[in-house]
């Protein structure tokens, strides 16, 4: 059958009400009315009920049109994978469920829901006045609920149509819905929307999110004494539930087989077999956390943004992140491993890793502890580059055609008009060392050579190649802005390197490889489309000069063996340091500082303490990676 039917959005989700037992409770107690006299009684209150409904119709001319769930759908748990398909995290408002087809729910299933709740399913219209009786006698012979009076059709336009507060009649509004229902649906389409709607408790609605989380497999492979459990948990699914009472749930269970034989629907054999049969149970999954909070938070993220709030919760989406959880766990591992080296002195740190062929984020770190801060520093936390900003300045001098990598500059004192007092840039080790290349001036990080060259291309141009690269975050053209007086995250400072990997092919870093729904139709597709942003000559400058910064520069200790460039930064007052680098397939920024922004020890560099923690992520990420080298600026024609 065409799914259609039951998957098309819906802003709201009643919870399916319950059906207890009172009738039952009633007769047990009472206890004076005799089988026969009850069904007699019974039996013509129904005959009232149904002779009366033609003229009741009337009455409820305003009730809903079932003709709108041709274009209803239940709201769908939405489900995120990493790149190679793992599950990282499901999430969902009220109704945790996945809509399947009918033909992929299991037959014992089918057949145990109809024995227990209506087993005239196939040959009434609707409503079936004698079920009444029928179900009165078989509970008051069974001593236990064994057959509901409500049709499945009626027990669906009530979940779905119907609330609580409309008790006088909604009885009589059931019967008039499911009439209508019937004239527009076929059985079997009827009993799928009724599977994949009604509650099976722990927040599963659905047969399919049930069967996960009960036994851990999908509902096209229940057994018979599985399936026969699932349809006892209907009536009131927490207190027949396994994970509550599993000695209960054998009992009920047992229920629904008896009426299944008593059917002719199972042999006595069968019924035995399945009544003897262990239960394998499963785990509550509703309310599971996420493998990887920091991750799925950003991607959902994401996703709201594009998407918006109420599609992300109930649209049943399959989401594939860019995301490689092996590598993930890498660079978690990494995080807390070193965090527990250096927490004297710093209480947190962040990492991203990115794809420059593509802008995907392959790894990423918010802080040492999701369970202690969910506050993620990776892309919410803005704190200063210091010297991991010069490369773009250094880019934005390449680019002019002015500059080479041995191009002289002065690294002597200099002052500049700052308002009512002049600025004086000063090296961090006190001292001038003369007239020096630009590639001497990078590689050990000299801090007047880069504010004379910010001077030289001017401020609002090295504003202008940061935003081209990504940099969203505000920047005000002060002098000092090639020092890195400015406030920016790890995700953008990742990812501005990444072009400079690329040689200038730019795409906005992303989590989301691919959206579909649950059918399968394709909502987003992100494969990239870069764009060339820089010019390709100065990129690959930069990137040749900066690979001396870890040959023989300020960041020796992220050397790993294979060709890389890369910067350390670090603040004047210690407050935050940091080494971002790259090889051609991995862009990786790495920040380390306090949350409440005090200083750390006198000494603390991004040489010595954030670039350990690169090199150790980078070799464990690039261990089955080829080496692969950097194209050569005489590859390319300067500007």
């Amino acid at each position: 059958m065409s799914t259609n039917t039951i998957r098309h959005k819906s802003r709201s989700q009643p919870r399916p009400l319950r059906r207890g037992t009172n009738l039952l409770k009633y007769i047990q107690d009472v206890g004076q009315v005799s089988a026969a006299a009850l069904l007699g009684t019974t039996m013509i209150a129904s005959a009232v009920v149904a002779g009366g409904l033609v003229g009741l119709a009337i009455s409820f001319r305003n009730l809903p049109d079932v003709r709108v769930l041709r274009n209803y759908v239940p709201s769908e748990t939405s489900y995120i994978y990493d790149i190679n398909g793992t599950l990282l995290f499901s999430l969902h408002d009220e109704a945790n469920r996945e809509v399947i087809d009918i033909e992929d729910m299991s037959p014992h299933l089918k057949r145990a829901v109809l024995a227990i709740e209506d087993s005239y399913f196939y040959s009434h219209n609707g409503i079936n006045p004698s079920s009444v009786g029928r179900a009165v006698m078989a509970n008051f012979q069974a001593g236990a609920t064994v057959e509901g009076g409500s049709t499945i059709t009626m027990q669906l336009v009530k979940n779905l149509f119907l609330t609580p507060e409309r008790a006088i009649s909604r009885k009589v509004a059931e019967a008039v819905l499911a009439l209508r229902l019937e004239q527009i649906f076929s059985k079997e389409e009827i009993l799928e929307m009724y599977l994949n709607q009604v509650y099976w408790g722990h927040n599963n609605y659905g047969v399919e999110t049930a069967a996960q989380s009960y036994f851990n497999k999908s509902a096209r492979d229940l057994n018979l004494p599985e399936a026969a459990m699932m349809a006892g948990l209907i009536q009131a699914p927490e207190n027949y539930s396994p994970f509550t009472n599993y000695e209960y749930t054998k009992q009920r269970q047992a229920i629904v087989l008896n009426r299944m034989r008593q059917l002719g629907w199972i042999t006595p054999e069968e019924e035995a077999e399945a009544k003897a049969a262990p239960l394998l149970i499963g785990e509550i999954k509703s309310f599971r956390s996420s493998i990887s909070p920091y991750v799925t938070e950003a991607a959902v993220q994401e996703l709201k943004q594009r998407f918006g709030h109420d599609a992300v919760l109930k649209g049943g989406m399959r989401v594939q992140t860019t995301v490689d959880l092996a590598m993930q766990n890498m660079a978690e591992a990494t995080v807390q491993r070193h965090n527990a080296r250096i927490r004297h002195i710093a209480d947190q740190m962040s990492l991203v890793a990115i794809d420059p062929r593509t802008h995907f984020v392959k790894a990423m770190v918010g802080g040492v502890d999701y369970q202690e801060s969910q506050f993620n520093r990776a892309i919410q936390a803005h704190r200063q580059p210091g010297s991991a900003f010069k490369p773009f300045v250094y880019y934005a001098a390449f680019a002019t055609g002015r500059y080479t990598p041995s191009s002289s500059i002065a690294d002597t004192p200099v002052s500049y008009p700052d308002g009512y007092r002049s600025y004086s840039p000063r090296n961090y080790d006190g001292t001038f060392m003369g007239n020096i290349s630009i590639r001497q001036a990078l590689e050990v990080s000299r801090n007047v050579p880069a504010v004379k060259l910010g001077q030289a291309v001017g401020i609002n141009q090295v504003i202008e190649v940061s935003r081209t690269l990504g940099i969203r975050s505000p920047m005000q053209p002060v002098t000092s802005l090639p020092l890195g007086a400015v406030d920016l995250t790890p995700m953008e400072m990742a990812g501005a390197y990444a072009t400079f990997a690329s040689n200038g092919w730019h795409s906005d870093p992303t989590f989301i490889v691919q959206v579909t729904d649950s059918t399968g139709n394709v909502l987003l597709d992100n494969t990239p489309q870069p764009q060339l942003v820089l010019d390709p000559w100065a990129a690959a400058s930069l990137t040749d000069v900066m690979q001396g910064v870890i040959a023989r520069g300020t960041g020796t200790a992220a050397q790993i063996g294979r060709p890389a460039a890369g910067k350390t930064g670090t603040t004047d007052s210690q407050r935050d340091v940091w080494f971002v680098g790259y090889v051609p397939q991995l862009s990786t920024a790495v920040w380390i500082g306090n949350d409440n922004n005090t200083p750390m020890r006198s000494g603390a560099t991004g040489g010595t303490y954030a670039a350990p923690v690169w090199r150790d992520f980078m070799q464990q990420a690039l261990a089955n990676v080829p080496v692969e080298n950097f194209r050569r600026p005489s590859e390319f024609v300067q500007p």
